[in-house]
């Protein structure tokens, strides 16, 4: 498991006379801040032999800094809570606390403590197996980090950004790049702390290429810098994991119980979970099946307890293999389903949805009344006639306020009929402009949900174009013509991108940037992409003929394309717009803006992707602003007939 940064604390002590004399430090003091961080002294240095204690001292501080008015020491004693509660497992507690101190940080404007806080809370989700929300919440704190100009932050932000891309072998570059840029960055700042983890996370990183010696060299640097910290368990584990790759089992063994001893003595329980599950994966290779699968309900134990499904998933895949080796196939195939049960349940993001509607009966009631009337002497003849007179003129009366009272509900029924009319038309109107600045998707979630989830997409392709020296033209044309001849161009775009099935995500200046794979997954996303860029070309060319038939300068086009993934999500509040976030993003930029006119430059992921159905020309490596050396390639003759593969297979061939 790969260890995700939770903040910046000090390695504790772990000296009991050092917090007895904290403690009689405190009996003299004032209720004052002073007392407050003294309180905070004591639970940090309680944290490495008690973390029950430690609690107990921060409520203090806590409570004592409410009351004392010191909000900056209250939203610490808060944090420090919520830390303490994270160690010993108990998630919801943790981010309530955090949610806690993150509105007293906000509050008085402590960016460092916001930036903390939003990092804590991702690195809860990336444990429960939620890395949409664990990235979102990353990229936050890494935003405050970076505006704030907070290098430690965004050190630590750096480090949980590439836990997120490692459990994915084919971003495990990616993972290694914001590793390498954080390590050097904690070294400089002196946090022993932080350093080891990255460290550490390095270390596994090599060791999942089978880079032994540069793993091993990695692990060592973690357990200099952690020494006394229970972040030391990660490292040790991790150790005994490569030497159980090398089957030096027993090594392997004794490393895993040295970090189980650590974290038992803090009664750590999701670090425990973790030496359980190394511990056990080393009995199953030394066929030691009864101990393997003891050790395993240990660990399913504590992950259970901890809600750390992603080691819950581990401990039931190891269950199942056990069971199955002792031929106990009863209780092979129920691991095996829970298995299968929580990894869908990692995997399966989308939540069901819950439609509700209230309908409306209306009636209406029609009474009629009879008169009877009785004639039985000749004498009431006369008076007869005239009642009936009086009926037949009633009934006259009656039947034009019927007729009245008629005309006026269909005129009310018309007018209704003529308001529902033009409110359609509105709402078609608002619908078709709608689906002009969002996707059809994100649309009907914002219509149903009132907000969109922001989404991860592993693999999408992005393309981006630019004119050449613009701002000359700019200077040439007035700003009517500048613009007619500038949204000429967009549409036509618009048009071509809307024939390959891409999302168009934003024009900026002259530049317009699109998008394939995106909001619905498109296996041909890659391809439909280069077409799309070829067609622009086209396009160009014969509106540059016309140009020059007409005695005007032609306008020369760049396109850069990349693919990777993305962040895709709706940001705004009161203009919506539905933008892309990553370095797949920024890497098309440069793809851009380091290509030439009238050509295709593509990187050399899009070229391992496309090189059976194009002839691309290979430019060397080039330097990209802020990225460093990229391979670089222009996509020359299109094929005439392109088979529609989907991209996986392409990428397989």
């Amino acid at each position: 498991m790969l260890l995700p940064l939770l903040l910046n604390t000090n390695s504790a002590r772990g000296q009991q006379p050092f917090a007895d004399s904290l403690k009689s430090i405190a009996l003299g003091q004032k209720e004052d801040s002073s007392k407050v961080n003294t309180y905070l002294d004591i639970s940090k240095d309680l944290m490495q032999t008690s973390l029950d204690s430690a609690f107990l001292y921060a409520a203090k501080a806590t409570s004592l800094s409410g009351t004392t008015g010191y909000k900056s020491g209250q939203a610490l004693a808060v944090k420090t809570m919520g830390n303490i509660r994270y160690m010993q497992g108990n998630y919801v507690e943790a981010v309530d606390y955090w949610e806690s101190s993150l509105k007293l940080y906000d509050n008085i404007g402590d960016k460092t403590g916001v930036s903390t806080i939003l990092s804590n809370i991702g690195v809860i989700y990336y444990n429960q197996g939620d890395k949409v929300k664990a990235l979102d919440y990353y990229l936050r704190s890494l935003k405050v980090a970076e505006e704030n100009k907070i290098k430690l932050r965004e050190a630590i932000a750096l480090n949980n950004l590439g836990t997120v891309y490692h459990d994915n072998p084919e971003t495990h570059d990616k993972a290694l790049d914001y590793f390498l840029k954080a390590l050097p960055m904690m070294e400089e700042l002196g946090d022993k702390d932080a350093y080891g983890t990255a460290a550490t996370n390095l270390g596994e990183i090599y060791a999942a290429k089978n880079d032994e010696q540069t793993a091993l060299f990695y692990f060592n640097k973690a357990l200099n810098a952690f020494q006394d910290s229970i972040s030391l368990s990660y490292t040790l584990n991790n150790i005994g994991n490569l030497y159980s790759k090398k089957q030096e089992l027993s090594t392997a063994i004794r490393y895993h119980l040295q970090a189980y001893n650590i974290t038992r003595k803090m009664d750590a329980k999701l670090e425990m979970a973790e030496s359980l599950l190394g511990l056990a994966n080393t009995y199953r290779m030394q066929e030691h099946f009864k101990t393997a699968i003891a050790t395993y309900l240990q660990a399913e134990a504590y992950a259970k307890e901890t809600g750390a499904f992603n080691l819950l998933e581990k401990a039931y895949n190891g269950l199942a293999i056990s069971f199955e080796k002792r031929k106990d196939f009863s209780n092979a195939l129920k691991y095996q389903g829970l298995y299968a049960s929580i990894k869908d349940s990692l995997y399966n993001t989308d939540a069901d949805k819950k439609l509700s509607r209230l309908i409306f009966n209306f009636e209406i009631e029609k009474k009629q009344s009879q008169i009877d009337l009785l004639t039985k002497d000749k004498e009431y003849k006369e008076l007869e006639i005239s009642r009936q007179k009086y009926a037949k003129n009633a009934s006259l009366i009656g039947l034009a306020l019927i007729i009245a009272i008629a005309t006026m509900i269909y005129r009310n029924y018309r007018m209704k009929a003529k308001t529902n009319e033009i409110l359609d038309r509105k709402n078609a109107e608002i619908e078709r402009l709608l689906l002009n600045i969002l996707p059809a998707e994100v649309a009907n979630e914002l219509k149903e949900e009132g907000v969109a989830t922001p989404r991860y997409f592993e693999q999408a392709s992005v393309l981006f174009t630019d004119f050449k020296s613009f701002t000359k033209m700019a200077d040439v044309l007035s700003p009517q013509e500048l613009l007619a001849e500038l949204n000429e161009c967009f549409v036509a775009f618009d048009d071509i991108i809307e024939k390959y099935h891409l999302e168009k995500i934003k024009t900026i200046g002259d530049s317009y940037m699109c998008a394939g794979g995106i909001p619905s997954p498109d296996p041909n996303h890659l391809l439909n992409m280069v077409k799309a860029a070829f067609d622009i070309l086209s396009y160009l060319n014969k509106w540059n003929e016309k140009r020059l038939n007409a005695g005007m300068e032609p306008w020369l086009l760049r396109i850069g394309i990349h693919t990777g993934p993305v962040v895709a999500g709706v940001v705004g509040k009161k203009k919506y717009a539905y933008d892309i976030w990553g370095s797949t993003v920024n890497i098309a930029s440069r793809m851009e803006s380091n290509g030439e006119p009238g050509q295709v430059n593509v990187s050399e992921k899009v070229f391992e992707l496309i090189k059976d159905h194009y002839s691309c020309r290979y430019r060397g490596k080039i330097f990209a602003k802020n990225i460093g050396e990229i391979d670089m390639y222009f996509v020359e003759n299109p094929e005439t007939k392109v088979q529609e593969l989907s991209l996986s297979h392409a990428a397989a061939s």
